[in-house]
């Protein structure tokens, strides 16, 4: 994983990562990411927490695969929201993180 920013919404991280060829949507195409996991790896990760409702908060990555297709992924962050994909896109951001620190 290489960065995570800090945007004033969901809509601008999409726009940021959108203009830097992250412009496949995941989120229609999840079961690629379910089927094969180890081909993918995330660039870009931004979590945009809701001011006054904790539903509101939010997390998106900016994904590529080994083939080097790049898009994003947009997944709530309150534990009741969190579905399969999602729940495999932060294992795979906490293996990255560990890789780091050895």
């Amino acid at each position: 994983m290489d960065t995570i920013y800090h945007y004033a919404s969901v809509s601008k991280a999409l726009d940021e990562l959108n203009e830097n060829g992250f412009n496949y949507d995941f989120n229609q195409h999840e079961d690629v990411i379910l089927k094969n996991p180890n081909n993918y790896e995330i660039k870009h990760i931004y979590r945009y927490e809701g001011e006054s409702n904790p539903d509101d908060e939010a997390i998106v990555y900016g994904i590529q695969s080994k083939s080097g297709k790049k898009g994003v992924y947009v997944a709530g962050f309150a534990a009741n929201s969190i579905n399969e994909t999602g729940q495999i896109l932060l294992d795979i951001s906490i293996k990255c993180r560990n890789k780091t620190k050895e």
